[in-house]
């Protein structure tokens, strides 16, 4: 089993910043690709960031170069550094992970419960 877990949401102003975290635990298991989704009430889940197993990152449209995805693969760990945040960042963000089952052998992806960002205006 795989758990994600989140942390470093919170509440700021806008045009603030904030640094979210996300690490996964467990056994007989790899992490791959890791990213960070995001979802605000009455809307869909959008992509924000991902990492990919060649290295190369993909930003969500709405990021606008002002959010930052980083990783360090040994402690299974990824970072999103969320600067000029605006009113229409708020949401849950989720951390995902695309996982390696060793008993397995198969690939998952797997997700945390989430960190709520607030943005006032």
């Amino acid at each position: 089993q795989v758990q994600l877990v989140e942390s470093g949401g919170g509440s700021v102003q806008a045009g603030g910043s904030l640094r979210l975290s996300c690490t996964a635990s467990g056994s007989s298991f790899s992490v791959n690709g890791m990213g960070w989704y995001r979802q605000a009430p009455g809307k869909e889940r959008e992509l924000v960031a991902v990492t990919r197993s060649t290295g190369n990152t993909e930003y969500g449209d709405s990021i606008q170069g002002r959010f930052t995805i980083s990783r360090d693969n040994a402690k299974n760990t990824v970072w999103l550094q969320m600067n000029s945040l605006k009113f229409e960042d708020t949401a849950v963000y989720y951390c995902a992970a695309d996982v390696y089952m060793f008993g397995w052998g198969v690939m998952r992806k797997h997700w945390g419960q989430g960190t709520q960002v607030i943005v006032s205006s």
